[in-house]
């Protein structure tokens, strides 16, 4: 049998200053080699001083008083942080004997980064794979899953058409050699970013503002990136987690499932890995919001100079954002006038990727525009990041509500042959602190078995 290269724990992934040093050195000289296996060894935040890899925005971009702190996405091997959930979810299923490398083809469903993710990491790891995803994403999202060796099996539609990826998915699983690193409802998703990405938001507001969280803000596909609030809560009670989703396709907050153009959210379900309790609030973010932002940031600079944007700092921010971390940054500007923070207060957020797969996105945008000068993209500075206001925040911290988002659970998640009874367990803290606890019994798992 193929031996397992295997990576990182939970741990290190959190802190890869616990990496053997040797394997840890080895690994960042690996980044200049995307291929080389030791690259599962650079899966985390941080940067090779073991800093968080974020942009604290230019006030002058957002124009609130608040400190929004974005963590950079595009950093990580296959340039997005879905790598992470990606690999969590496989070595699990390595190490409970579960998914067995020259038995097992592992099944990716996904709209971009996830089946991007999952063929990378198989790559690295191993596996065949096939990665189930919308037929009308972006193309540079197709290219790079191919380029990594995995095939596609392409569903109907767009991001907003994800549940077709998943009854698919349920199909392919009947064969018994198909295992699937099932995003939207297995555990390892929450665990990655609860512990990692919660843990290192903590870590990226020290020495900025108050060095507190007061708000906590990302737009959910799978919902596995809403998980570092929960860690986020438990270090600073405080703070409020905040939903994103699209305007025309809001499911959370009204039930709405129209379409939209906002890749990796708003995928017409409350997925299962969600933790609806410490949902605090939902805000709708408009899709052109997220497209024209995007178009601002990376050709907009010499816009943003004359707004006051210091030209380093414009310049460097021209790759580091896709459309749904300009809905993010969006997210944050509207809570941040909302609570009526302050300037020692942080709202933290996400950048998913960077700019690379969204080329398509702006030529697209073009077309439909027909002019995008800077007179017009002045304009849309203003319109997207000083403008946005208060309007379609959505307070859900009531039992009523909370039981709003659990009756689209079920409703989602009932026909996958998932059990009321399972159902119901989630409506207890304890059953997310269980799952969060397991960590410790993979890692300990991850490390014997990387011995033998």
């Amino acid at each position: 049998m193929t031996k397992i290269p295997f990576g990182p724990t939970y741990e290190e992934m959190l802190y890869p200053s616990r990496i053997d040093s040797s394997t840890r050195k080895k690994a960042l000289d690996a980044k200049q080699d995307e291929l080389n296996p030791l690259n599962l060894f650079n899966i985390n935040w941080k940067d090779e001083s073991n800093q968080v890899h974020k942009i604290v925005l230019p006030k002058e971009l957002t124009g609130v008083e608040a400190n929004i702190v974005v963590l950079l996405g595009k950093y990580f091997p296959s340039g997005s942080h879905k790598v992470g959930p990606a690999y969590s979810t496989l070595i699990e299923g390595c190490v409970d004997g579960e998914i067995l490398p020259g038995v097992h083809t592992i099944l990716g469903p996904s709209t971009g980064n996830f089946g991007i993710g999952v063929s990378y990491i198989c790559n690295l790891m191993k596996y065949d794979s096939i990665v189930i995803m919308p037929d009308n994403m972006s193309k540079e999202r197709y290219d790079r899953i191919r380029r990594y060796g995995a095939k596609l099996d392409l569903t109907p539609g767009t991001e907003s058409d994800v549940i077709l990826t998943l009854e698919r998915t349920f199909e392919l699983k009947k064969d018994p050699k198909n295992r699937s690193l099932a995003q939207f409802e297995l555990m390892p998703n929450y665990r990655f970013h609860r512990h990692v990405t919660g843990g290192s938001a903590v870590e990226a507001v020290k020495g900025v503002g108050n060095s507190r969280i007061a708000c906590y803000c990302s737009a959910p596909g799978s919902a596995g990136t809403l998980a570092a609030g929960d860690h986020i809560k438990s270090v600073f009670p405080e703070a409020k987690v905040v939903a994103l989703e699209p305007y025309e396709c809001s499911t959370l907050s009204s039930g709405g499932k129209g379409q939209h153009r906002i890749e990796g959210i708003g995928d017409k379900m409350c997925t299962l890995i969600h933790n609806v309790l410490n949902t605090d609030f939902i805000a709708l973010i408009k899709d052109d919001d997220s497209v024209r932002g995007l178009k601002v940031i990376h050709d907009g600079e010499k816009v943003l100079v004359e707004n006051g944007v210091d030209p380093e700092v414009a310049s460097s921010m021209k790759e580091l954002f896709g459309v749904s971390g300009i809905c993010n940054i969006i997210g944050a500007i509207k809570m941040a006038k909302y609570l009526r923070l302050g300037p020692d207060d942080n709202v933290v957020t996400i950048a998913t990727d960077g700019f690379d797969r969204y080329e398509s996105v702006l030529e697209d945008l073009e077309r439909r525009y027909l002019e995008t000068e800077d007179f017009v993209l002045k304009r849309w500075f203003v319109d997207v990041f000083r403008r946005n206001g208060i309007e379609d925040i959505f307070d859900y911290r009531t039992k009523e509500q909370k039981e709003k988002l659990f009756k689209q659970k079920e409703h989602d998640w009932i026909k996958f042959g998932y059990s009321q009874d399972y159902l119901d367990a989630m409506k207890s803290p304890d059953f997310w602190d269980n799952e969060y606890d397991k960590i410790h019994h993979y890692d300990q798992l991850i490390q014997k078995l990387r011995k033998e």
